[in-house]
């Protein structure tokens, strides 16, 4: 039995890249007006992020110190002039990023969906963020009320996604055992085939439709209104 359904945030609730093309655009534009951003920009941007936040989440540095690191990567490759401040620097390029927070067109709907269930399923969040910052997201979206608990790694002894005591210490705050969770979330690995490691249930959101072969028992969807249906065949 299903008692608890975990979300990942960005990329499954919440357009964390339509956020940042909007955030690297307007702070791009900010820095250095005459020049005309690459193609390439978002998606460097995007394996920055993939490339610098490893070092914060195994200890190596500080939350900031890794947004200082890929700010300061991202300019020298694209030729444009490092901030001396770079916190600064960062700090005008969120505010622009926080101009564009949106969920994504399925994700309250599938939530409605879901309350049909009752309240013995518990709705919550399990990202790799910083609780502020994801907290400050949801109540944006309007999501927070709906969605208790919202674990992260402050809340789980510093462990991130995949570790998998990450999952472990997730289930233990529920007070459920891994089988009677289901996580889901757009990130193969650290969505749903690290919690169906430790016992969990995973659900894949491909949202780009890959099809990209998935592990038994890993379930793929390509919309949050599917999930529901996933839910119900698991329950029944």
């Amino acid at each position: 039995m299903i008692r608890s359904i975990l979300f990942d945030l960005d990329e499954t609730l919440f357009d964390h890249r339509g956020a940042v093309a909007h955030g690297v655009t307007r702070w791009t534009e900010s820095v250095a007006p005459d020049h005309e951003p690459p193609p390439e920009t978002l998606t460097l941007w995007r394996e920055l992020e993939d490339k610098h936040l490893p070092a914060w989440h195994s200890g190596e540095c500080t939350f900031e110190e890794q947004r200082r690191r890929r700010l300061r990567e991202f300019c020298r490759r694209l030729g444009l002039p490092v901030p001396p401040d770079l916190d600064e620097a960062y700090a005008r390029f969120l505010t622009h990023y926080e101009t564009a927070w949106a969920a994504f067109p399925d994700a309250v709907p599938m939530l409605d969906d879901l309350s049909g269930y009752g309240r013995g399923l518990t709705l919550g969040v399990l990202t790799n963020g910083m609780p502020l910052q994801q907290e400050a997201k949801l109540r944006r979206l309007g999501l927070l009320d709906r969605l208790d608990p919202v674990l992260t790694p402050d809340a789980l002894g510093d462990r991130f996604k995949p570790d998998p005591e990450c999952y472990l210490r997730a289930a233990a705050k529920l007070g459920l055992r891994p089988d009677e969770v289901l996580l889901v979330g757009d990130n193969l690995e650290l969505d749903a085939v690290g919690p169906a490691r430790v016992g969990m249930h995973g659900v894949w959101l491909d949202r780009h439709g890959t099809g990209r072969p998935v592990p038994a028992p890993v379930v793929t969807i390509t919309s949050l209104s599917e999930l529901p249906g996933v839910i119900g065949g698991l329950m029944s």
